[in-house]
C-alpha cells in the first residue's frame, strides 16, 4: 500500500510538472483574441477559422466541379451567340487548354432542376463549354468542363455575365447590344436609366448599344461579317435612316448587297467601311432624286417696266419687282417669304431676272 501511494504521488508530481512546463490553460470565454490565436494554429485551427469566415460572410464558398459538358446547357439569355462559335473564334481558348492539359479558369453555372437532361446552366463560359466539347470530340476525351456553381437570379446572372465579358474583345458589340436589348425589358421594365444604373454605365453609352441592336435584320445582313459592326458605326448608320425616302433607299441597297453576295457576284463591298460607303451613296442618290427641281419662274414682260410679280410654276408668289423710273435705271424687290415658294425657287428666279436685265459680260 505505501508503495502504491508513493507511485501515485510520483505520478501526480510528474503531471503537475508537465502541466507547469507546457502552461496548459483553460480557455476563457471572455478572451476571444486568445481563443482566435489558439484556433489559428494547426489543421483544426485553420478549419475553425475558415468556418468562422464563411459564417460571417467574409468568404464565399462557391464549389467547383469537373463535369461532362453534355450535362450543361447554355442559359437562354446568355450574351454570346453559341451557334456562331467556330474553332477560329475559340482557338485562343483551345490551344492553352491543350498546352496545360486542363481548363484553367472555371465557368460560372447554376443548377438545373426542371430538365432531366441537364444538371447545370452556363451563365458565363460558353466559349469554354464549346472548346471542351470540341476537344472531347477531337482526340481529347479525358477533358472535363470545370465549373463554379452559384445560386443566382436571372438579373444577377445577366449582370455577372456582362461584367465578365465586357472587356473581352472576342464578344462582339452586336452580341452585347442584343443582350442589352433583351435585358432592358426582361429585368428593368424598359427603363434605360435604371438599367444603366444597375450595370454602372452612362445612359448615352447604353443607348448606342440599344440603337445597334434595333437595326433591321436586313440592314445587318448587308455586312459580310455582322460581328465586325461596332457601336462607333451607329453614328454613321442612324442618320441614313431618318427620312422615309432615305431609309427606303438604304434598305433597298442593303438587300441588294446581301443578295449579290449570296449569288457570288464579284466586286461587292467586303468590309464594314465599304458597305457603309455603299449605303451612304444610296441615301445620297435618294436625296438628290427627292430634291425638288425649281419650277421655271414666270419671266417679266420685255416691253416696258411695269411692276410685276414673279411666281413659280405652281403660281405661288416669290417676289414683286417695282420699277423706280421709266428709264429702267433702278428696280425694287419685295420678297414674299410666306408666299408658298422655296428659297431654291426664289434664287433661280432672281438669277433669271438678273440675266434678263443685266446680261453676263455687260
Amino acid at each position: 500500500m505505501p508503495k502504491e501511494r508513493a507511485v501515485s504521488s510520483n505520478n501526480k508530481s510528474f503531471l503537475d510538472n508537465l502541466a507547469s512546463a507546457v502552461e496548459v490553460k483553460t480557455p476563457s470565454p471572455d478572451r476571444p483574441a486568445e481563443r482566435n490565436s489558439r484556433l489559428g494554429k494547426g489543421v483544426l485551427g485553420n478549419r475553425a477559422n475558415r468556418l468562422s469566415d464563411l459564417a460571417s460572410g467574409a468568404v464565399v464558398n462557391n464549389p467547383q466541379e469537373l463535369v461532362d459538358p453534355a450535362r450543361c446547357r447554355i442559359w437562354e439569355h446568355h450574351n454570346r451567340d453559341y451557334t456562331a462559335l467556330t474553332y477560329e473564334r475559340c482557338a485562343d481558348v483551345i490551344e492553352p487548354m491543350i498546352a496545360q492539359g486542363k481548363q484553367e479558369f472555371p465557368a460560372i453555372v447554376r443548377r438545373v432542376a426542371d430538365d432531366p437532361d441537364y444538371d447545370f446552366e452556363v451563365i458565363s463560359g460558353a466559349r469554354r463549354h464549346w472548346s471542351v466539347t470540341w476537344l472531347r470530340a477531337h482526340n481529347y476525351p479525358e477533358f472535363r468542363y470545370l465549373v463554379e456553381i452559384r445560386s443566382l437570379t436571372d438579373e444577377q446572372a445577366f449582370r455577372l455575365s456582362d461584367i465578365e465579358n465586357r472587356a473581352r474583345e472576342d464578344l462582339s458589340d452586336l452580341e452585347r447590344a442584343r443582350d442589352y436589348l433583351k435585358a432592358l425589358d426582361l429585368y428593368y421594365d424598359g427603363s434605360q436609366k435604371e438599367m444603366a444604373r444597375r450595370i454602372n454605365q452612362s445612359e448615352s453609352w447604353l443607348s448606342r448599344y440599344l440603337d445597334l441592336a434595333r437595326f433591321h435584320p436586313d440592314l445587318i445582313a448587308a455586312f459580310p461579317d455582322p460581328f465586325e459592326l461596332k457601336i462607333s458605326h451607329v453614328g454613321q448608320l442612324k442618320p441614313l435612316l431618318k427620312g422615309d425616302g432615305s431609309r427606303a433607299a438604304v434598305m433597298d441597297e442593303a438587300r441588294r448587297l446581301k443578295e449579290a453576295r449570296e449569288a457570288g457576284e464579284e466586286g461587292q463591298p467586303a468590309t464594314v467601311p465599304d458597305v457603309l460607303r455603299s449605303l451612304t451613296a444610296a441615301a445620297g442618290r435618294d436625296a438628290e432624286k427627292a430634291k425638288p427641281t425649281p419650277p421655271k419662274p414666270v419671266a417679266p414682260k420685255k416691253s416696258g417696266m411695269d411692276d410685276f410679280t414673279v411666281r413659280n410654276g405652281s403660281g405661288a408668289a416669290l417676289f414683286r419687282v417695282e420699277g423706280k423710273d421709266r428709264k429702267g435705271k433702278g428696280l425694287s424687290l419685295t420678297l414674299f417669304l410666306k408666299g408658298g415658294g422655296t428659297r431654291e425657287e426664289t434664287e433661280a428666279a432672281l438669277r433669271e431676272l438678273l440675266d434678263h436685265h443685266w446680261p453676263k459680260g455687260s
